[in-house]
């Protein structure tokens, strides 16, 4: 990569003794993937044996707690070697074996999570507990009770079985419906003419058929310009019921079974429902707390926002010779919005997106997080890596030299990939059991247009703020510092997990920044002050819509898992009828695609808009005030928050970082409603 002027990464050779902290490998077969796993599994099974057998009596904190804290930690280690190459290597032999692994792993760990005779010797051990724990052993220990309970450990044999096999089968289903996605490979062709409006950089980045007609895929650098550009109606209606039509018939069938199964353990267990059930450990509780205060707030927003957009319709319809339906339909929502960036704000896309070449967005946002947070990355040159478009870095603590964990970046699509922006956390960074840190290691994965034909990769400003955002996770990763790997990174209340990324994309939308992570891929001048005011005011351009959406998506979620069983596709039209005022386009099922329901955010998507009004708070009132690029409250940050991984409970690092109980007002005022009341 060449690295941007005025960035302070420097690289460094690899050398196996050098990377020995990092034992990740990447090169493993078919076969290598299934005799590990197998390994691994026998591995941290005698453990859990091992503990099983002891004597009631005899528990203490090195034969139980150490001895389970020191398997959990080997299986973290060793088992996203086996289940992380299903998102991203080119192989697809290896992708499968991947796939398989995690289905087996997945299952084991249902397996381990209902060991009862483990559970007994730790419920002994909790009552015996009484040499002063530090306060994350204790954490430790009252958590793995609980998740016994919540395994229902405590309840009758015929229980606990219908419980480990509807679990399993869950695992199964949710994995399989991943990897549908995944492997999706569907396009659409077109003439120039039906992709009229889309800049000359987007169609040099399209493949050609032998007709010279261009290919569209449904990834995201080809779906979201489409549809915010395009001037051709019937072109963006194609594309959106292809994009949300992803999967449809076998993923439905796999979502409404798996919503039914859910349903089912938590009546076993005793919860009203799914979301209950999940909600019981989150910052929220239940689901009574999941406020409707946004939709009472932004509804009247939305209804403004939607007569605005029809009203532009109907001119184009009129200007163009289209026929006006009185309507906005899916496939017009994205186009329109942009519409009314470039009208009440006159953003220019076409010359932002000229100012953030993929590799000034890189620097300007190492710099900013090194700067902020206290550290310095380097490159680290001949790193094994999956695939030749994958870099990995290290992490150092500025002051002290110390690393602090490592990183790579796979930014853009390919057959097979995850098809989203994510953190992958690979290595946990906690205590070994020699007493000393573990190195940390993460993986952002993104699908940013990728460099060709004389053009380099030039983002969008919304995916210059997931970059942010991502990075943001990654760093979670990195800076954690705790004892157990149950803690480590990222794993906080899922309701606190996005606070922290949240708040960082904050610095996308301010001028200095703005101006350190852009310039023209030509030349290098910078953004002139006229666009990036332009850009700036925009962030409240579609409040409301952008935001019901978020609602629509948040109340799918809990509707569907509120109840014993659902037709998925009613749900969500009805919903976004309901709330947004804009139908789903008939034959889709959005929800087929929305692989937030089987990757941890069940009954939890809430946690978007919820982790919000935290990371505006904590933005406005730290931030804000105190400096941007203030070092101070950013090494704070560092160590109030990111540091402590799930340690500490959220509301607890709010507390302390804020210096009060948290409250709404910045949320509403950055959303552009300044009649905000405390909560």
């Amino acid at each position: 990569m060449k690295i941007p002027q005025g960035s302070v990464m420097s690289t460094r050779d690899c050398s196996q003794a050098e990377n020995s902290r990092n034992p990740l490998r990447w090169d493993l077969s078919p076969d290598e993937i299934r005799s590990v796993t197998d390994t691994l599994i026998a591995r941290v099974k005698k453990v859990y044996d091992e503990v099983g057998s002891l004597h009631i009596e005899s528990v203490s904190t090195e034969n139980t707690l150490e001895a389970l804290a020191n398997a959990k930690l080997d299986y973290a280690s060793s088992r996203h070697v086996l289940d992380f190459p299903q998102y991203v290597c080119p192989n697809k032999e290896v992708r499968s074996a991947s796939t398989e692994a995690d289905k087996k792993l997945s299952e084991f760990d249902v397996e381990i999570s209902m060991r009862e005779d483990v559970f007994k010797r730790i419920k002994a051990l909790q009552k015996k507990f009484q040499d002063n724990p530090s306060t994350e052993e204790k954490r430790f220990l009252d958590r793995l009770v609980t998740l016994g309970q919540r395994k229902g450990l405590h309840l009758s044999k015929e229980i606990q079985q219908e419980v480990k096999r509807t679990s399993k089968l869950i695992s199964d289903l949710s994995i399989e419906f991943n990897r549908n996605l995944n492997e999706d490979n569907t396009f659409l062709v077109f003439s120039e003419q039906e992709l009229g409006g889309l800049a000359e950089s987007y169609l040099n980045g399209l493949e050609r058929t032998a007709e010279g007609k261009y290919k569209v895929t449904l990834e995201y650098p080809h779906y979201h310009p489409l549809m915010k550009r395009c001037h051709n109606p019937e072109t963006r209606r194609k594309m959106e019921t292809a994009f949300h039509s992803r999967c449809k018939q076998v993923n439905t069938a796999i979502l409404e079974q798996l919503i039914q199964l859910r349903a089912k353990v938590a009546d076993l267990l005793g919860y009203s429902s799914h979301a209950n059930y999940v909600l019981e450990i989150n910052m929220a509780k239940h689901t009574g707390n999941v406020s409707d205060a946004f939709y009472d707030r932004l509804k009247p927003i939305g209804i403004k926002e939607r007569k605005y957009i029809l009203a532009l319709k109907k001119r184009e319809c009129l200007m163009k010779g289209f026929q006006f339906d009185g309507q906005i339909n899916a496939w017009d929502l994205p186009y329109y919005m942009n519409q009314v960036e470039q009208c009440k704000f006159a953003v220019n896309k076409d010359k932002l997106i000229e100012y953030f070449p993929l590799e000034v967005v890189t620097g300007g946002l190492f710099g900013i997080y090194q700067e902020l947070l206290g550290l310095t990355f380097e490159e680290v040159k001949g790193a094994h890596v999956w695939h030749e478009d994958v870099k990995l870095y290290s992490a150092h603590d500025s002051e002290t030299g110390e690393e602090i964990g490592q990183f790579y970046l796979d930014l853009h699509p390919r057959e097979g990939k995850y098809g989203h922006a994510a953190c992958f956390g690979l290595l946990p960074g906690c205590r070994g059991p020699d007493g000393k840190r573990r190195l940390p290691v993460a993986a952002m994965v993104a699908n940013f247009t990728k460099p060709r034909k004389g053009w380099p990769s030039l983002l969008q400003h919304h995916e210059v703020e997931t970059y942010f955002h991502e990075f943001g996770h990654v760093m979670h990763e990195l800076c954690s510092k705790t004892t157990f790997s149950e803690f480590t990174g990222t794993q906080v209340e899922t309701d606190f997990v996005e606070v922290p990324s949240q708040m960082l994309e904050n610095w996308v939308w301010e001028k200095e920044p703005l101006r350190r992570m852009s310039s023209h891929y030509k030349d290098g001048t910078p953004v002139p002050d006229d666009l990036l005011d332009k850009l700036i005011a925009s962030r409240v351009a579609n409040t409301g819509l952008m935001n019901l959406r978020q609602v629509v998506l948040s109340k799918v979620d809990q509707s569907l898992h509120s109840c014993p069983s659902a037709d998925t596709a009613e749900v969500f039209a009805q919903h976004c009828q309901d709330i947004l005022g804009v139908p789903a386009t008939p034959g889709t099922n959005m929800t087929a695609s929305f692989s937030h329901l089987t990757g941890g955010y069940d009954g939890q998507y809430y946690s978007y808009l919820w982790s919000e009004v935290y990371s505006m708070d904590i933005f406005f009132s730290r931030f804000k005030k105190e400096g941007i690029m203030n070092p101070k409250v950013g090494k704070e940050y560092r160590r109030v928050i990111l540091e402590a991984g799930g340690a500490v409970d959220g509301m607890d690092m709010l507390k302390s970082f804020l210096g009060r109980e948290p409250c709404q007002d910045a949320f509403f005022q950055c959303k552009g409603l300044t009649d905000t009341k405390t909560s």
